[in-house]
């Protein structure tokens, strides 16, 4: 699969039977990594954060042929469903991440960048885009 690709692949909705697909059907490797890192400023450290991974383990995946766990996949692969939902609502990938940086009352007053640790926030993450969508306040 080429890179430009990956993000139209992407499942729009983060429902389990489209993500389980997903998993099943593609091999998630760093190159979906090194394309999160192409669309976002997201540096090596947070996204080991979000992987719940030491930076140290982040930039091995990168320089060796190790698979990636399945639980890995599942977070890289609802990071990049995420962004993809948030640059479709915000317009642009900078724009999603500057809303990402900045505290929100429906996040306690918390950066919704910190539910990004855990599939549960992640989908906190993403109800909330959708909540936007419809006009809810950002």
């Amino acid at each position: 699969m080429k890179e430009y690709l990956i993000l139209d692949n992407i499942p729009d909705q983060m429902n389990e039977p489209a993500v389980l697909y997903y998993l099943q059907s593609n091999e998630i490797d760093w190159k979906y990594l090194s394309f999160i890192k192409q669309i976002s400023s997201f540096t090596d450290d947070l996204l080991s954060d979000w992987l719940n991974i030491s930076v140290k383990t982040f930039r091995l995946y990168k320089t060796s042929q190790q698979k990636l766990k399945a639980n890995i996949k599942e977070h890289i692969l609802m990071i990049l469903s995420v962004t993809k939902h948030g640059i479709s609502v915000f317009g642009s990938s900078k724009a999603f991440e500057k809303w990402l940086h900045t505290p929100n009352f429906y996040f306690n007053n918390s950066n919704p960048e910190s539910f990004m640790n855990t599939i549960s926030g992640i989908r906190f993450v993403d109800e909330r885009l959708t909540a936007i969508e419809y006009g809810d306040n950002v």
